[in-house]
């Protein structure tokens, strides 16, 4: 037997099916072009019969892709194998995937066919594919709850009828990983005809276990798994190729299996995809979620940082990321805060180093993530004590329908002086903004405005994060406050006083 495992994508068929997922015709094509780059064997394009629209896009795809097969699913109808196969006439490597139900409860309410009539159905849309394409494969829909003495028998005929690769779908996602073995090793040893053909699994996450059943299956003889970019599919997805790849290359010691996917296309290849769905990637997705390599516990970042194995069992860049992210946060100990700490230029001393550790701690307890320009910020305020150059003292502003244009009213201390002002807006932001920066002498570009709640509930604080440019300097301002409009303004001033730091810095460095 094997030990290459042939990858079987469907990002293009089930993974459109999850809701939300929908993917126009060049953004298929393109997709699909990627998962030629990532080094997939085979791509199920679609479902041609199921729209008009399904069908020009397999015919695309055929016609895009030269590396690897093309597969066009249908059911075990002939008008639907004929679509199938006039779909992908024009790839270069084509194959035809035909499926029907086999487990009683598919039978006898959504086929309401007889066991013997499916056999019959199944014998049929194999042989007819076989007129279009040597390339046929045969699927035996909810197998994980098909009677295994009747899904021997179906898949038997299949194989005599011309299938040349057998998929044994767990559907539902209602198998366990030790079972699912046991059924696929069951098949490999009860189907007289099993060695003439590669047997496939298509496993769906419900339970959470797709990737744990189809390496199962794997393990026990399956040779093709049916994956899907993230996980996307169905309900709850289908098992995802990045954790099944990357369970395969990592423990190849306990699987002893091999892939053709070029592993550092992985993440650009996700990527790609929820950019072209809209749906972010979770952040604690496994292998390609923004989490995945970061390390915020003291614990497991002094570990990092004397050696990468101590708490990483794949590199990032193994998998297309840029590198390991060192968090810093309530968690974290003295050693990350150092490493960052040299990582942005500054030397400190063992006391002052102890400054700016507890500060940081201060500040975690506030907010969730701290930023690289949250620890150059607390080294000047901790070590360096260099005071604001700007502060608010009060700010009232009054906006509404009332037909006049916002406006804001600030008093503020410039360098030790109190300075009054109003000005006008097209917002109550824009307003405070305007008048900050007319009071201050400054005229920043505004790049990014965001407000998140800190805690849930209407008494929730606001927490505002700019981000501001100033003479090719850019730099982060937050503020929290129960008014969102204080808070603005508090993220408006803490970004002016870091650019007025870098000035006054680049001043006395020409000094100098």
């Amino acid at each position: 037997m094997s030990d290459k495992i042939i990858i079987f994508d469907t990002t293009l068929r089930d993974g459109e099916q999850s809701p939300g997922a929908t993917m126009n015709q060049r953004e298929k094509v393109r997709l699909a072009r990627q998962l030629e780059i990532l080094g997939v064997d085979v791509i199920e394009a679609g479902f041609p019969a199921a729209s008009v629209g399904d069908f020009e896009s397999v015919q695309a795809i055929a016609a895009a892709v030269t590396g690897c097969q093309v597969a066009g699913l249908c059911r075990s109808l002939p008008a639907d194998i004929e679509r199938a196969a006039e779909a992908i006439k024009g790839a270069k490597l084509p194959r035809i995937h035909t499926f029907i139900a086999t487990s009683p409860v598919h039978m006898a309410h959504k086929l309401r066919k007889e066991p013997h009539q499916v056999l019959e159905m199944a014998e049929a849309a194999v042989k007819l594919a076989r007129k279009f394409t040597d390339n046929v494969e045969f699927s035996a829909e909810d197998a994980s709850r098909s009677e295994p003495e009747f899904l021997a028998k179906v898949v038997e005929l299949a194989i005599k009828s011309g299938a040349t690769t057998i998929n044994i779908p767990d559907t539902v996602g209602y198998a366990q990983p030790a079972e699912f073995a046991a059924l696929i090793s069951y098949l490999l040893e009860h189907v007289p005809s099993a060695h003439k053909a590669v047997f496939s699994v298509h496993c769906h996450n419900d339970l959470g276990l797709g990737a744990a059943n189809t390496l199962a299956a794997l393990k026990a003889g399956a040779r093709q798994a049916e994956v899907t970019l993230s996980g996307i599919g169905e309900r709850a997805g289908n098992a995802a190729l990045e954790e099944v790849v990357m369970a395969l290359h990592t423990r190849h010691d306990y699987y002893g299996l091999t892939t053709g996917i070029a592993t550092e296309q992985i993440f650009p290849s996700c990527r790609l995809l929820s950019r072209i769905i809209g749906m972010p990637i979770p952040a604690y997705k496994a292998i390609v979620g923004r989490n995945s390599f970061a390390h915020e516990s003291g614990i497991h970042q002094d570990g990092m940082l004397k050696n990468r194995q101590t708490y990483e069992i794949m590199t990032p860049e193994s998998v297309g990321r840029s590198g390991t992210d060192i968090v810093l946060g309530k968690h974290s100990g003295r050693n990350a805060l150092s490493a960052k700490v040299k990582e942005l230029g500054f030397v400190l001393t063992d006391e002052q180093l102890g400054q700016v550790f507890e500060a940081v701690k201060r500040l975690a307890d506030k907010k969730q993530e701290i930023f690289d320009q949250d620890v150059e910020s607390l080294i000047l305020e901790q070590v360096f004590r260099i005071p604001d150059k700007y502060a608010l003292k009060t700010l009232s502003v009054l906006a509404g329908n009332t037909g006049m244009p916002p406006t804001a009213a600030v008093i503020m201390d410039i360098d030790g002086e109190e300075k009054r002002l109003s000005g006008f807006g097209t917002g109550p932001v824009d307003a405070v903004f305007n008048t900050l920066s007319a009071l201050v002498g400054r005229k920043p570009k505004l790049l990014e405005y965001a407000v998140n709640a800190v805690t849930g509930g209407t008494d929730a604080q606001g927490q505002v994060t700019v981000r501001l440019e100033e003479d090719g300097h850019m730099t982060v301002g937050r503020g929290t406050d129960e008014d969102i409009i204080v808070a603005s303004a508090k993220a408006f001033l803490n970004a002016l006083n870091r650019l007025a730091k870098k000035r006054e810095e680049k001043r006395e460095w020409v000094t100098l």
